[in-house]
C-alpha cells in the first residue's frame, strides 16, 4: 500500500493512495484511529478493507502533508555514504552518525522548501525515509526489518552555515519547512528488497546525486539495530538514512538551492517528492 497525510476540503485525514485516487480511510476509520501514526502503530489494521470502502478523490484536490506530521522523533543518519563521507572529508566511523531533526521542521510534496532570510546556504540532501511500524528496544539486526512500517522520499534539507557553527549538526537541520517528507509511505511488502534501488536528487531537472543503497556504509537494519540501542523506537518515529555524495556544499562553486528552483528526490518504485524553493517572508 501506498499512504499519505493530506489536507483535504479543509480537514486534515489520511489514507491510500491508488493510482491518481486518494482513498480517505481516514474518515472510515476515524472513531478507531485518530491519524496515520495510529494505524501505524496499530500495524495497519483493517486500512485495506477501509480504502475500499472509502470516498475516492483525484490527487489534484489534495494537500500534501508529511507522511508522518507528528512522529515522537526524527532521527538522521550522517555522512553514510562512501563518497559523502570523502567529499565531506570526515574519518571513517564505527558507529552511525546520528542527529535529530523536529517534526514541525517539516513540510509535504509540492510545497515550498522555504530558504531562510537569515542564510543563502540552502541545500539538498535526497534520503530514504524509513518510518517505524513495531516499537522496541535494543533491536537485533535480524529481526530489525521486521519492525518497518514503509519507506518514503525525504529531503533532509540542510542551512549549511548555521550547520557549521558547532561541531553539533542540530541548528542547521531544523529551520521550518526545509525537511520535505512525502508523498507517501509505500509498505515493505510492495517496495521489495532495497539494495539495488537507485536514488536521484535532480536541481532543475538536473541530477546532482546519484546513488543505489547498496552503497551506504550502514545499512537500515545496523540504523535500526543502533538508534534502538540509545533510544525506545516507537510506532511512527523516522529514520532519514543519509544523502549520497554530490551534495552543493562540496561542490566548485558550491550549489546553492535559490527561490525559483525545483528540488526532486526519486526512488526506484517507491516515487518521486518534488519541491519548489521559496525565500522566508516576513
Amino acid at each position: 500500500m501506498r499512504l499519505s497525510t493530506v489536507r483535504l476540503a479543509g480537514r486534515t485525514t489520511w489514507g491510500v493512495i491508488e493510482g491518481e485516487t486518494f482513498r480517505d480511510a481516514g474518515a472510515v476509520l476515524a472513531d478507531r484511529y485518530a491519524d496515520l501514526k495510529a494505524a501505524v502503530t496499530s500495524g495497519l489494521e483493517g486500512v485495506a478493507e477501509a480504502a475500499g470502502k472509502a470516498a475516492a478523490f483525484p490527487l489534484s484536490e489534495i494537500e500534501w502533508l508529511p507522511v508522518i506530521p507528528n512522529p515522537d522523533k526524527i532521527l538522521c543518519v550522517g555522512l553514510n555514504y562512501e563518497m559523502h563521507r570523502k567529499e565531506t572529508g570526515r574519518a571513517e566511523v564505527e558507529n552511525p552518525t546520528i542527529f535529530a531533526r523536529y517534526s514541525n521542521s517539516q513540510t509535504g510534496h509540492l510545497k515550498p522548501i522555504i530558504r531562510p532570510k537569515v542564510s543563502t546556504e540552502l541545500d539538498y540532501e535526497g534520503e530514504l525515509a524509513v518510518i517505524i511500524g513495531k516499537p522496541g528496544r535494543y533491536i537485533s539486526r535480524a529481526d530489525a526489518l521486521g519492525h518497518i512500517a514503509g519507506f518514503a522520499c525525504y529531503n533532509d534539507g540542510s542551512v549549511r552555515d548555521y550547520q557549521r557553527h558547532t561541531h553539533q549538526f542540530t541548528p542547521g537541520k531544523n529551520f521550518p519547512d526545509t525537511g520535505a517528507f512525502g508523498p507517501w509511505m509505500m509498505t515493505p511488502d510492495e517496495l521489495g528488497p532495497l539494495d539495488a534501488l537507485r536514488i536521484q536528487t535532480r536541481l532543475n531537472g538536473e541530477v546532482v546525486q546519484d546513488a543505489t543503497f547498496s552503497q551506504m556504509i550502514f545499512d537500515i537494519a545496523r540504523q535500526i539495530e543502533y538508534c534502538s540501542s540509545f533510544t525506545r523506537l516507537e510506532a511512527g518515529d523516522v529514520i532519514a538514512s543519509g544523502t549520497p555524495g554530490g551534495v552543493g556544499a562540496k561542490r566548485t562553486p558550491p550549489l546553492w538551492m535559490k527561490p525559483g528552483d525545483i528540488v526532486e528526490v526519486e526512488i526506484d518504485r517507491l516515487g518521486v517528492l518534488r519541491n519548489p524553493i521559496t525565500d522566508e517572508q516576513g
